[in-house]
């Protein structure tokens, strides 16, 4: 099983930017974060991060025949872009959204998510073991 796991802008300063609200550790450790959880789950995974929209959906798109499922965590494309909605719905791969944070406790422009829209499930608020489950929840729903 092979998932995608695609990251929003800002996440590369990860430990730097608010770490109040998104703790200390680095981008890198949540990659291998990201990669132990994957072991454990008995899955594979490939990680993107990007700070451009586009990429974002040239990702999504590519995964396609490529891909069993998406994990993403859109960051600040979340509550902007119908264009990463559109794209997750296109190619139509079951997809989970994470988010470090939880956004319905933030500012009210973070409350709607126009990924989470195209998305089976969102895991918020868990900091990094958001990511553990929305692996092990994806991996499940594939499994069955």
């Amino acid at each position: 099983m092979k998932l995608l796991i695609l990251n929003g802008p800002n996440l590369n300063l990860l430990g730097l930017r608010e770490p109040e609200i998104y703790g200390k550790a680095d981008y890198p450790a949540l990659c291998r974060y990201l990669e132990e959880s994957a072991m454990t789950a008995g899955v594979s995974i490939h990680i993107v991060q990007s700070n451009h929209e586009g990429v974002l959906v040239d990702e999504i798109q590519q995964a396609l025949g490529r891909f069993d499922g998406i994990i993403i965590n859109p960051a600040a494309y979340t509550h902007t872009s119908v264009a990463i909605l559109d794209a997750l719905k296109a190619v139509s791969l079951p997809a989970v959204e994470v988010h470090l944070s939880n956004p319905l406790q933030r500012e009210a422009f973070r409350h709607v998510s126009y990924a989470g829209m195209a998305c089976l499930r969102s895991f918020v608020g868990q900091g990094f073991s958001g990511y553990a489950q929305a692996i092990t929840y994806l991996k499940d729903y594939l499994s069955e």
